[in-house]
């Protein structure tokens, strides 16, 4: 009977870094127990981008990255019967799993399984969704996919798969199906599939929890921090939980990094909702127990939603910026008159517009849309030497936006003395809108190669 599972994060979003997961996969070879390592890649945007990859390409779709996580991590993974568990299949797990079997076919893994967890994208499943989504949508869909938990890849791995690849299963659900299928907890033992939940949410955004994304020099210091390591989880049968590190690497593992990366996106910290279960956190004790390693206890669990999240992809607008700079004295007055100019231009030209316009060094972070807050700094910048105009524009007339970017590059010739270090840029604004789905409409399945 198992009694120990390691798992580990090498990954936390889709230009996370490869090399980190070197380690972590190295870590988890020489631990006894049973260990699995998953990717997380996905988020909605990410999604909605690999599904117009996928339109243009139908053999793309997948994480763009996705070899780039698994090359480093693939030999000494099946060499140890560790399996690997990652959400890069993205819009197009068949297309991932292909690549790989044909990769894996030309070494002595061959006989290693490959499994897709399928049916997120309700697109393909050939779901009545009009009953399902939003009445009126802002754009073209371009991609429908549901939040879906842990089951296909717990029944992967109890099939065997020594490779599970995934399309839109929720985050937690990555660590929460391989701690079910090690231990055999049952998907309705809510306690313990809360306390699984909360680890696939302390590592789903890989070294957030190990000092990543905490650092504050000072306050919160984090060492060599530009080797900070994956997180690995210690899970007991009974549900205990350790979270740590790999072994050599940078960062830090403590009671306010964990509490931080426990807090993270929790809407409600009672009632945090998942496709596996309903999460409660008000009652978790965290507690440091060794260097780099913090016991987290007191997770509790309520039935899982009746309903699922669903993500609709949109495309049909355009986003398009411009910036030029101002140096020296009174930079920041001929940025200020930059922007006057460009606003004046913009009402002629484009009536119906409304710009957003930034001065970096002066206004940026916390501007807002009416462009107050800037004309509020910019009454007190009289000392700033180094300011940078940004203006944008989101709307569906690729023209016009086009003819806007280059009216705001005649600032050159047409505004305040000194600008320079124009640069333009447009591309395609993907957006996103949420809907509900009944559970028992999604149906999801396993495709093996």
């Amino acid at each position: 009977m198992t009694t120990t599972v390691h798992i580990g994060c090498g990954a936390g979003f889709a230009n996370d870094r490869p090399d980190a997961a070197l380690a972590l996969a190295n870590d988890l070879a020489a631990r006894a127990g049973r260990r699995f390592l998953f990717f997380e890649l996905l988020a909605e945007r990410t999604l909605a981008e690999s599904q117009l990859r996928r339109l243009n390409d139908a053999q793309s779709g997948y994480a763009l990255r996705l070899f780039d996580f698994l090359e480093p991590v693939l030999e000494t993974c099946l060499d140890a019967g560790i399996p690997i568990i990652t959400n890069g299949g993205a819009a197009n797990p068949v297309a991932a799993a292909r690549r790989l079997r044909q990769r894996l076919d030309t070494t002595r893994h061959a006989a290693a399984r490959i499994a897709c967890v399928l049916g997120d994208d309700l697109l393909d499943a050939g779901i009545e969704l009009q009953r399902w989504l939003p009445a009126s949508l802002d754009g073209e869909v371009v991609s429908v996919n549901v939040y879906s938990g842990a089951d296909g890849i717990t029944d992967a791995l109890d099939q065997g798969a020594d490779i599970v690849l995934c399309g839109r299963v929720a985050d937690p659900s990555l660590a929460v199906g391989p701690l079910r299928h090690a231990f055999g907890w049952a998907a309705d033992d809510w306690q313990r599939i809360a306390q699984a939940t909360a680890v696939g949410h302390l590592l789903e955004c890989c070294t957030q929890v190990s000092g990543g994304y905490f650092a504050h020099p000072g306050v919160k210091d984090v060492p060599d921090l530009a080797n900070v390591g994956c997180p690995i989880a210690t899970v007991a049968a009974d549900g205990r939980v350790v979270i740590g590190k790999a072994a050599g690497t940078g960062g830090c593992v403590t009671e306010r990094t964990v509490k931080e990366q426990l807090l993270y996106e929790v809407h409600d910290p009672a009632a945090y909702l998942t496709p596996d279960v309903v999460m409660d956190l008000s009652q978790v004790r965290v507690r440091q127990v060794a260097i780099d390693q913090v016991e987290v206890s007191g997770v509790q669990g309520k039935p899982r939603p009746t309903q699922l999240k669903g993500l609709i992809g949109l495309r049909g607008k355009w986003f398009a910026e411009a910036e030029i700079s101002y140096a020296g004295p009174g930079a920041a007055a001929r940025a200020a008159l930059a922007r006057d100019i460009l606003l004046q231009r913009c009402a002629r030209l484009a009536p119906r517009l409304t710009p957003w316009i930034d001065v970096i060094g002066v206004a940026s972070l916390f501007n807002d849309a009416a462009g107050q807050w800037l004309q509020q700094r910019l009454a007190q910048a009289s000392d700033c030497q180094d300011a940078r105009l940004r203006i944008s524009f989101l709307d569906h007339d690729k023209a016009l936006l086009e003819r806007l970017l280059l009216d705001a590059e005649s600032l050159y010739t047409n505004g305040p003395a000194g600008g320079g270090g124009v640069r333009r840029h447009i591309g395609e604004s993907l957006a996103t809108a949420s809907f509900l789905i009944e559970r028992t409409a999604v149906q999801q399945r396993l495709e093996w190669f």
